[in-house]
């Protein structure tokens, strides 16, 4: 198994779009990219942490590439906006590339480029791309969270303007 990890806004979000293939073993929300040790939820929404909401993926590179997960989660954010995602606002809720290997780090900078030069946007492409350091796990109730509280999540999800962002710009 390899792993993927990618900062997108709220997590809870990003889950979904890669929990639903073949060859995606595990989808974990969690913390990654601050300076505290074992941070908290309210660590990291308050911003005191430095850390950025994201989802760890494990998944089997021969069923399903890294390449495919990059196309998933350009297609999850707003590339264009560097101060949070949405509705979330603030650097916990920024948006990252986390590589886990030199091959991941060119071909997460090869699909930023092809983002950003295929005219898409009309602003530059924000999203940074660092190296992993230490996942820190979130607290069980963030993990699957669309599938413990459908209800919250679906509301929450319709009000944070993602799903209208995706469908206006990744419409084919």
């Amino acid at each position: 198994m390899e792993k993927a990890t990618f900062a997108g806004g709220c997590f809870w979000c990003m889950v979904k779009p890669f929990d639903q293939w073949d060859g995606i073993h595990k989808v974990t929300s969690g913390y990654m990219g601050g300076h505290v040790e074992n941070p908290t939820y309210e660590d990291v929404k308050g911003g005191q942490s430095g850390h950025l909401e994201v989802v760890q993926i494990e998944f089997d590179a021969s069923i399903f590439s890294y390449e495919q997960l990059l196309d998933i989660y350009w297609m999850q954010i707003d590339p264009t906006d560097a101060d949070g995602q949405f509705h979330d606002r603030g650097e916990s809720y920024s948006t990252a590339i986390f590589t886990h290997s030199k091959e991941q780090q060119a071909l997460a900078e090869k699909s930023k480029e092809a983002l950003a030069a295929s005219g898409r946007f009309k602003k530059p492409i924000v999203t940074v791309i660092r190296e992993a350091d230490t996942f820190y796990i979130a607290e069980d109730y963030h993990q699957d969270y669309y599938k413990k509280e459908q209800a919250h999540y679906k509301e929450d999800r319709a009000k944070s303007g993602r799903d209208e962002f995706i469908d206006t710009h990744w419409q084919k």
